[in-house]
């Protein structure tokens, strides 16, 4: 075992969501003491960077009401409960923006916060689109936006860029092109 490991002494479950459950963990350190953590704990996700024949970025401009303001994203969801990544990468695709991608090329996955939540993002590209139709959730409400690479790093200056999957997907492309 690892001389960093932290062993949970005792687990309780604060809050039980949709989207996220928060646990309170109170753990034994390395050096014999106790702490506690708060960990809140996701199912996962998937992101996509799509591409079009144009080799343009297709990108979605939403609210989130945790920043309080709108941002602009490549398009990305929860996994469902046993749902395979790449399935789920497909299906949020098409669901925001419309464009069907009979492959995908996996990328990378990351973590998205490990100080405190177990959330990791499964990203994917995707080039050889086909236009179908969006199917957004009936809280979801967003626009489709297709811009160059360039369009992009001014979005991300002018921080309607704001998220990592986001920034790292555009650092991505940059240094394939």
């Amino acid at each position: 075992m690892d001389h960093l490991f932290e062993k949970t002494t005792k687990s309780t479950e604060i809050y039980k969501g949709k989207i996220i459950d928060l646990h309170l963990e109170e753990v034994e350190l390395p050096n014999g003491k106790t702490s506690t953590r708060e960990i809140v704990t996701h199912p996962g996700a998937v992101a996509v960077v799509p591409i079009t024949k144009e080799g343009k970025i297709v990108l979605v401009r939403q609210y989130r009401k945790a920043l309080k303001k709108v941002i602009v994203e490549i398009p990305a969801g929860k996994l469902d409960e046993n749902e395979e990544p790449e399935k789920a990468a497909k299906r949020e695709l098409e669901e925001e923006t419309g464009y069907l991608a009979k492959e995908l090329k996996f990328l990378a996955s990351f973590y998205t916060s490990p100080g405190f939540a177990d959330e990791i993002i499964y990203l994917y590209a995707a080039d050889k689109l086909e236009k179908g139709y969006a199917n957004t959730d009936e809280d979801e409400f967003l626009d489709v936006l297709e811009v160059t690479i360039e369009e992009a790093e001014v979005m991300v200056k002018e921080e309607l860029i704001h998220d990592a999957k986001t920034m790292y997907a555009i650092q991505y492309l940059k240094l394939t092109k």
